[in-house]
């Protein structure tokens, strides 16, 4: 659910390095949020006590702080107390968000910039990051919001901060379809997640091969499968049960993926047809293809 920001709202922002904390303290600051990065901890209450000059209503400003392993003092039980003390002391309502990432995609990051690990000036980053991930372990298992960047790219993450922490009510929930391949691994972020590998498969029609489940002679490749509409249609009839159920619960954003081999023919064809299914039934679905080459997702 999106923070109100017409409360005095404290968000800490942490994680593993190389996760996307800059992104997402930008993200924030182009919503209006103060933002201030590796503050060290015991200026925090001194920060939180300043009084605001300036315009009329600056003092309500939600403010985001971001910590890392980096900050002056840190220590992530302390931090957990700190935070925890500072819910009665202050006037704030007081979350925190942790980036987490898998080690593997951090290390590539870090050797495609030529950085360094601020764990591991001196050694290969894998090390960093996985002392780094034992540090940071009571803040993540503490944390009010966990988002997971490793298949995100920094536009993704942008906007996952405007759905969470954007200005005013959310009128209904954001509903994304998604299709993908069990190639490349299912998206992190998935809400619901459906498998297509029981239809037919045009990869094996050597004319159908270098199509994707946009065109056509594809589609009605896998319309042809006695299993398909039945199939299609049950999904199709169990999300429009169930993604209203969602927007009652407040749920802000829900994420529905639709997976085959490769995520270039059936998934790509049923995400499509689903999203123009729940378009007809009210809903107003981003669809999206994660592993379709050129697809500007």
């Amino acid at each position: 659910m999106a923070v109100e920001t017409d409360l005095k709202s404290l968000l800490i922002v942490t994680g593993m390095s190389g996760a996307g904390k800059s992104t997402v303290l930008r993200a924030l600051e182009d919503l209006g949020w103060e933002v201030v990065d590796n503050l060290p901890l015991v200026l925090l209450d001194r920060l939180l006590a300043t009084e605001h000059l300036g315009r009329a209503g600056e003092r309500d400003r939600p403010v985001a702080v971001g910590i890392d392993s980096r900050t002056r003092g840190f220590d992530a039980q302390k931090i957990v107390r700190k935070i925890k003390r500072l819910r009665d002391a202050h006037a704030y309502d007081v979350a925190t968000l942790f980036l987490d990432c898998s080690g593997p995609e951090i290390d590539r990051r870090y050797s495609e910039t030529r950085r360094r690990h601020p764990l591991a000036e001196d050694r290969p980053a894998a090390d960093g990051i996985w002392r780094e991930r034992e540090l940071l372990a009571p803040l993540r298992r503490w944390a009010d919001h966990v988002i997971d960047t490793t298949t995100s790219s920094a536009n993704d993450l942008r906007e996952d901060i405007r759905r969470r922490f954007g200005k005013g009510e959310v009128s209904e929930t954001v509903l994304n379809v998604m299709s993908f391949g069990f190639a490349r691994g299912v998206p992190r972020n998935a809400d619901l997640v459906f498998d297509m590998r029981f239809l037919r498969n045009p990869y094996w029609d050597t004319g159908l091969r270098s199509k994707s489940g946009l065109e056509k002679p594809v589609i009605a490749y896998i319309a042809d499968d006695p299993a398909y509409e039945t199939g299609v249609s049950q999904i199709e009839a169990l999300l429009s049960t169930i993604v209203p159920r969602y927007a009652e619960g407040g749920k802000s954003y829900v994420t529905v993926a639709f997976g085959c081999t490769g995520g270039l023919h059936r998934s790509v064809h049923v995400a499509e047809r689903v999203g123009q299914h729940l378009r007809a039934a009210g809903f107003s679905p981003t669809v999206s293809h994660r592993d379709l080459p050129g697809d500007p997702s």
